[in-house]
C-alpha cells in the first residue's frame, strides 16, 4: 500500500515538473506540497505497528494504560502468567458496593458505568469484543471518578468473571468468588 502511494506521488512529481514553466507560483506550491506529502507517506509508513492501532468504539470511554499481560497488581508477573487474586473481603468497602450494584443492574452513580471495556492492552483473558464492561469504584474524598474500577465479563448482572484495578487499568486482580 505504501509503495503504491509513493508511486502515485512520484507520478505527480513527474507531471508537475514537466508542466512547470519555472515562474508559475501555483506549480511551485504544488511541488512543495507534493514533496511534503511524499515525505510524510514515507515516514508514517515505516512503522511496523502503525496499522495495529485500535480506535475507540463509539460509546466506550474506558481506556487502558499499557502494560504486560499476566501482571499482578503489584506490577510483577503472577505465577504461570495468571492474574493475582483478591477475595471480596479483601476489597475496599466501596468495591463491595459496586459489585452489589452490578448484580442489581444499577442504578450506578456515574453515567460511564457499564461501558464497554475493550481490553486492548490484553491484561485480562482474551474474549470477543463486548464481553467486558467497566464500573467505577467510588474513592472517598475524590472530586472525580478516581482510579479504581471493577471490570466484569459475561452477561450483565453477573459477577463471576470480575477484576479489580486500583491504578486505572494498569494492573488487575481477579475477584475470587
Amino acid at each position: 500500500m505504501i509503495h503504491s502511494a509513493i508511486g502515485d506521488t512520484l507520478k505527480s512529481f513527474v507531471f508537475v515538473e514537466c508542466w512547470s514553466t519555472g515562474d508559475n507560483r501555483f506549480v511551485k506550491q504544488a511541488w512543495a506540497f507534493s514533496c511534503i506529502l511524499a515525505l510524510s507517506a514515507i515516514l508514517c509508513g515505516c512503522g511496523k505497528d502503525g496499522s495495529q492501532n485500535a480506535t475507540q468504539e463509539p460509546g466506550a470511554s474506558a481506556s487502558q494504560a499499557p502494560g504486560q499481560p499476566g501482571q499482578a497488581a503489584s506490577g510483577t508477573p503472577a505465577a504461570s502468567g495468571a492474574l493475582a487474586a483478591v477475595t471480596k473481603a479483601q476489597l475496599p468497602g466501596e468495591a463491595a458496593e459496586t459489585l452489589r450494584l452490578i448484580k442489581a443492574g444499577g442504578p450506578f452513580p456515574f453515567g460511564e458505568d457499564g461501558v464497554l471495556f475493550r481490553n486492548s492492552a490484553a491484561l485480562l483473558p482474551q474474549h470477543p469484543r463486548g464481553y467486558y464492561h467497566a464500573y467505577t469504584v467510588r474513592t472517598p474524598g475524590s472530586a472525580d471518578r478516581g482510579q479504581r474500577r471493577i471490570v466484569c465479563g459475561g452477561p450483565r448482572r453477573q459477577t463471576g468473571d470480575c477484576y479489580y484495578t486500583d491504578d486505572y487499568y494498569a494492573s488487575f486482580k481477579r475477584i475470587a468468588e
